[in-house]
């Protein structure tokens, strides 16, 4: 079980961490809340509907890691073919952001405070035993798959990671080169998600 996740009887999954890999994760996870940001206020309005057609922002977030947690719904890869189409896709993607953005944002918040809450109740019960066993149930396991996936992309983001050959010189970086340590979070974090996968998996 350890570095691993492996499956629990009846459903969720199960992780052996030690008090540093608790902390690297516990770290990451309020990193990406505190970029995510807060929610709305609770007593921002008496009225249920309001926020629930409450709208969002229309433009791209400017923080890249952001613009990669919240990319455009529109975009032809390939680029529109003439400025007329570019002009569509920009009033599309503005129009899906506007009233999607505050439910994704809420849903990664929540799959980060998931993962915050559960590894602080795991401290509390391994206080001086140098680490323990995490185990969440299946609905845990769903909200930290999430949760692990958008750390890896804003670290990915971070490094400037865009396809397959990016990763593979990863594996190459000297140990004296500054983003080693991120490097190492990074693909430690695709094991812990790859094995989550697997586990979860019918």
């Amino acid at each position: 079980m350890p570095g691993h996740f492996e499956p629990l009887p009846g459903g969720g999954a199960a992780v052996a961490l030690d008090d540093v890999e608790i902390s690297i994760i516990r770290s990451l996870a309020v990193q990406l809340l505190e970029l995510i940001g807060p929610g709305p206020a609770e007593d921002a309005s008496d009225d249920p509907l309001a926020e629930l057609f409450a709208e969002g922002p229309s433009e791209p977030p400017a923080d890249p890691v952001l613009r990669r947690l919240f990319p455009d719904a529109y975009t032809d890869p390939e680029g529109a073919s003439d400025a007329r189409a570019a002009d569509e896709q920009k009033a599309h993607s503005a129009e899906f952001r506007r009233y999607t953005e505050n439910d994704l944002r809420a849903g990664k918040r929540e799959n980060a405070l998931t993962v915050v809450r559960s590894l602080d109740a795991l401290a509390s019960e391994a206080a001086g035993e140098g680490g323990a066993v995490l185990k969440l149930s299946p609905r845990e396991s769903q909200a930290w798959l999430r949760a692990l996936n958008d750390l890896r992309l804003a670290i990915g983001s971070r490094l400037e990671i865009t396809d397959e050959d990016d990763t593979d010189l990863l594996y190459r970086l000297p140990d004296d080169d500054p983003r080693k340590p991120m490097v190492m979070a990074y693909l430690w974090l695709g094991g812990l998600q790859e094995t989550l996968v697997t586990t979860l998996m019918p």
